[in-house]
């Protein structure tokens, strides 16, 4: 009896702790030591297959389709998985998006007869610099990267849904709702596969009745295609040393909406894109505005930020407000109806950044390791380019009839980095590689401007020298007594928004779970991050997710993290000055509901 009362007060005086913690993430706080943890199964179900692929997006599923693709060609069987966080193919996916189609060509060259969702083809090409009040019309001529011609804006989410029919048609195993939590390994430290999530757990960390441990997946080679800044391929950088010889990822944060306007002001297949306000010259970013043509006056407007900016004062949300009250903007909304908001993360780092893509046992695909064209505000053709070019190194090594001279367990697709550095991706990407560092100079986007100009365009990209990053940007940012504070003008609920209606947009769900943001430590958010940089994660997150609220005591400020706002975009992951942000994941289902983002 005082046995079973010791281990009661131990157990209270336990939660009791955790209930005054803000992560209580099992990743944080280990299962092995939390009593409440005792004398449940902890056991796995595990399946065997060839290829795994994480991320169901425009990688994956090019990655998934290629392979179906080759093993029908050359009458091999080959099982192929595809484990996606979103409860829908598709559900997770935001991009502009004014998309190449060449990648596309080449995979399903028959796309228009089988009914793709890709029927939007630029007509009008626009570009301008922005002042407060005025706007200059620059021009953009054939060979610059802002020249749309022969493109189609679309909305990348449908496309995606689109591919996952025509994957599943060639046999591939979808598995929407499904998170892939872990990395497995052999005892040899090559990749063994994957794991799903948990489910079933509370907020405070405890298991609840209906608790059920996740799945693992056994792969021959796996495949990850997990997006910008994947929250395994963060894990692997580490494991593999895999960013040793290329400079640290650089990003932008991307918000976008979608608008059904007045039909007299639609006008199909217009392209624009501008810089300038109401951004400084030291801030990175521009915007874009698309007309769909799709039955419906619909619009998507987006802003684009570069998170290498300097003043913590900056709201990243309210930056795109903002944009929309320009004098020469406005007049597209006026009269119209926001129907979707969303926001998402995006690798600027280009070439320069571009880890070594494989491993023993996997490899990374995608906007994963990074091969978005900056300039062009293009990405996908790439990803899918990388997925082609990856999915035809793994079914060689996976189908090899042949020994592997691999001394792992799982064997590495190591032709899968060399024919991609023979390809165009490697080319496209080697040509633009200055313009986004240009930005570095005492110029700031003046100098982009002139360099894209002067070198890209009269030199084809063909300098001899490469210019550096100088750096992550979470070491961008300035204390905040060496910064002045923003004043933005209040949302009128016509063409400005406050945030938490913008979130509602999002359908962003996550049930009764531990919060997913995770800290290191949990003094840091007011001990530096509000005491240094006046807590800017409460402004540079595009979902209401982190904001300083009182102490208890009223003596001080404490941080709260509404883990349910959040919309998957790993900015506070990014941009958190202190890197004490671990952005894991969710249980799979959750998250953003897109309709074709």
């Amino acid at each position: 009896m005082l046995e079973r009362s010791l281990r009661f007060a131990f157990r209270r005086s336990y939660c009791t702790k955790l209930a005054q913690r803000i992560t209580t993430h099992y990743t944080v706080v280990p299962r092995e030591t939390d009593p409440r943890w005792q004398n449940v199964a902890m056991e796995r179900v595990s399946d065997e297959t060839d290829v795994v692929i994480v991320g169901g997006g425009p990688a994956g599923m090019s990655a998934a389709i290629k392979l179906k693709q080759l093993a029908t060609e050359r009458n091999k069987d080959l099982r192929v998985c595809l484990v996606e966080k979103a409860s829908e193919i598709g559900g997770h996916i935001l991009s502009g998006a004014c998309i190449e189609t060449d990648a596309l060509d080449k995979l399903i060259p028959d796309w228009k007869d089988k009914g793709a969702p890709i029927k939007t083809a630029v007509k009008t090409d626009k570009f301008a610099f922005l002042t407060e009040k005025g706007r200059i019309p620059i021009p953009i001529f054939k060979g610059l990267p802002m020249y749309n011609h022969g493109n189609y804006i679309v909305r990348l989410g449908n496309v995606v849904r689109w591919l996952g029919q025509q994957a599943e048609e060639l046999g591939v195993e979808l598995y929407p709702g499904y998170a892939a939590s872990e990395v497995l390994f052999h005892e040899d430290g090559s990749v063994k596969g994957i794991a799903t999530n948990d489910v079933g757990i509370n907020k405070d960390g405890s298991p609840k009745e209906s608790f059920e441990r996740g799945m693992e997946l056994h792969a021959k080679c796996t495949i990850f295609a997990e997006g910008c800044h994947g929250h395994l391929a963060k894990q692997l950088y580490k494991q593999f040393n895999l960013r040793v010889n290329c400079e640290p990822q650089t990003y932008a944060i991307g918000l976008k909406e979608v608008w059904e306007i007045d039909p007299a002001k639609h006008k199909p297949g217009t392209v624009e894109h501008t810089v300038g306000w109401p951004l400084d010259r030291k801030t990175y970013g521009g915007s874009f505005l698309y007309h769909l043509d799709e039955g419906s006056p619909l619009v998507v407007v987006g802003f684009v930020i570069g998170l290498d900016y300097e003043n913590p004062y900056l709201n990243t949300f309210r930056e795109f407000q903002r944009f929309k009250l320009h004098p020469s903007v406005k007049p597209v909304f006026e009269g119209g109806t926001r129907v979707a908001y969303g926001a998402r993360a995006l690798n600027e780092g280009g070439f320069q950044s571009i880890p070594k893509l494989t491993f023993p046992g996997g490899c990374m695909i995608g906007c994963s390791p990074g091969f978005m064209n900056v300039p062009k505000i293009k990405g996908t053709h790439n990803a899918m380019k990388s997925a082609m070019i990856a999915a035809e190194a793994v079914f060689d090594t996976v189908t090899s009839d042949t020994p592997s001279e691999s001394q792992t367990m799982s064997p590495e697709p190591v032709e899968y980095e060399r024919k991609l550095k023979e390809s165009d991706v490697w080319k496209e990407l080697k040509s633009v590689r200055n313009i986004r560092p240009s930005f570095h100079s005492p110029l700031g986007i003046y100098g982009t401007m002139l360099y894209t100009g002067m070198f890209y365009y009269l030199g084809r990209g063909k300098e001899p020298w490469t210019l550096s990053h100088h750096g992550a940007d979470y070491g961008k940012l300035k204390p905040a007594s060496e910064c002045k504070p923003i004043e933005y003008p209040k949302p009128d609920g016509v063409i400005t928004f406050d945030l938490l209606s913008s979130v509602a947009l999002t359908g962003t769900n996550h049930e009764d779970q531990p919060p997913h943001l995770t800290l290191m430590d949990d003094s840091v958010p007011v001990d530096r991050n509000l005491k240094v940089f006046d807590g800017p994660e409460q402004r540079f997150c595009p979902a209401g997710v982190y904001e300083y609220v009182p102490t208890e005591d009223g003596e001080g400020q404490r941080l709260q993290i509404n883990a349910q706002n959040c919309i998957h975009c790993k900015t506070c992951d990014i941009k958190d000055p202190s890197q004490n942000i671990n952005w894991v994941t969710p249980e799979g289902g959750g998250g953003p509901a897109y309709n074709g983002m």
